[in-house]
C-alpha cells in the first residue's frame, strides 16, 4: 500500500487478486464481481507522476456514480454499489482506503474500441482538422476555429493501446472490429449519453467539449456502460462563462498539470517530475470544483 496523508497511490489487498493496475484505476477480482478503485494518481503525456492529487480518486468515483445514475435511462451500466456497508467482509478493514474511491461492479467483457464523442474542436481533433478538414474520417465544414462548437456531435472511436497513445480510427474501422450491429449500438448510445449530459452540464456552467466512454458485453449479449463516465479525466470540461472560440480553453481537468510540465526541461518520458505543492493544491481544487458545479453538492468523503 502506498498512501501519504489523504493521497492514495496504490493498494494491495491480501487474498484479493489484482487484475489490473492502470494509470489511475486498480481492479480486483471478487469472484462474480469486480472491485474498481480510483487512486489519486495523475498521469500526463502517458507518464504517471510520482505526486498524487488529494481527493482525485474520490472525485472520479463519485462523479462517475452521479452520471451512471443520471444516464441509466439511456443505457444500463456496471455499477452495483458504492455503499461501503455493502462491501464484502474481507474489505471492511480497508474503509479508509476504499470508501468514496471504490465501487463494486458487474463483470463483463470489455469491448475493444473506446467510444469518443466530440462536440467541440479541440486536442487531436483540432490538429487533424487543420490538416484535412476532418476528424477520424468525419468531414467538417470549412472555417472552424480552435474550440469551435461542431454543427452536431460526432462519434470518433479509437482502439485501446496497452501503452502509449490510443489510435483514432474511423467508424467503419470500428464496425470491422466490433461487427456493424455492435458498432451501431455503442455509437448511438454514446451520442445519446453525450447529448443528454452536455445539456445537463451546460445548465450548471460547464461545457463538456468531448468525452470517452467504454462499454462491455454481458454473457447474454447485453451491452452496458463501464469504467468511468463523464469525469474530468475522461472528458474536457470548460467553464461556460469563459468560453471563447479561436483559442484553447481553461478547463477543470489535468490540463493545468500538463501546462505546468510544459514549462519544465523534461523529455516527457518516465520518471515524471514531482509536482510542487501549489500545482497539487490547484489541481485538486479544479477536480473538486467540477464535482460541485455538476452535482450541486460538496464532495462527502469517508473523513468528512
Amino acid at each position: 500500500m502506498s498512501q501519504t496523508n489523504d493521497v492514495l497511490l496504490s493498494i494491495n489487498i491480501p487474498g484479493l487478486r489484482k487484475l489490473r493496475s492502470g494509470k489511475v484505476r486498480e481492479i480486483f477480482d471478487l469472484g462474480d464481481r469486480l472491485l474498481f478503485l480510483a487512486t489519486d494518481r495523475i498521469s500526463a503525456f502517458d507518464v504517471i507522476m510520482p505526486t498524487g492529487i488529494p481527493l482525485k480518486g474520490c472525485v472520479l468515483s463519485s462523479i462517475s456514480k452521479f452520471w451512471f445514475e443520471k444516464t441509466a435511462h439511456i443505457v444500463r451500466n456496471h455499477v452495483l454499489t458504492m455503499d461501503f456497508g455493502e462491501f464484502p467482509p474481507q474489505l471492511q478493514s480497508y474503509r479508509r482506503q476504499l470508501e468514496g474511491r471504490a465501487m463494486i461492479v458487474t463483470k463483463c467483457e470489455p469491448l475493444a474500441v473506446e467510444c469518443i464523442v466530440r462536440g467541440y474542436l479541440a486536442g487531436s481533433g483540432w490538429k487533424e482538422y487543420k490538416q484535412s478538414q476532418s476528424v477520424c474520417g468525419v468531414k467538417l465544414p470549412a472555417g472552424l476555429l480552435e474550440s469551435s462548437e461542431l454543427p452536431e456531435p460526432i462519434f470518433t472511436p479509437s482502439t485501446k493501446a496497452q501503452s502509449g497513445h490510443d489510435i483514432n480510427i474511423s467508424y467503419e474501422q470500428s464496425a470491422k472490429i466490433l461487427g456493424r450491429p455492435m458498432a451501431e449500438r455503442v455509437r448511438d448510445a454514446s451520442l445519446a449519453i453525450y447529448k443528454w449530459a452536455r445539456a445537463f452540464a451546460r445548465e450548471r456552467g460547464i461545457i463538456i467539449a468531448d468525452t470517452k466512454f467504454e462499454f462491455g458485453k454481458l454473457p447474454d449479449g447485453e451491452v452496458i456502460l463501464i469504467d468511468e463516465v463523464l469525469t474530468p479525466d475522461s472528458s474536457r470540461f470548460w467553464p461556460a462563462d469563459e468560453y471563447e472560440p479561436g483559442r484553447g480553453q481553461s478547463s477543470f481537468d489535468k490540463q493545468f498539470v500538463r501546462d505546468y510540465l510544459e514549462t519544465l526541461n523534461w523529455n516527457k518520458t518516465p520518471p515524471g517530475p514531482a509536482l510542487p505543492p501549489e500545482i497539487v493544491a490547484k489541481t485538486s481544487e479544479k477536480y473538486l470544483e467540477a464535482y460541485r458545479r455538476i452535482t450541486g453538492q460538496e464532495l462527502v468523503t469517508g473523513d468528512s
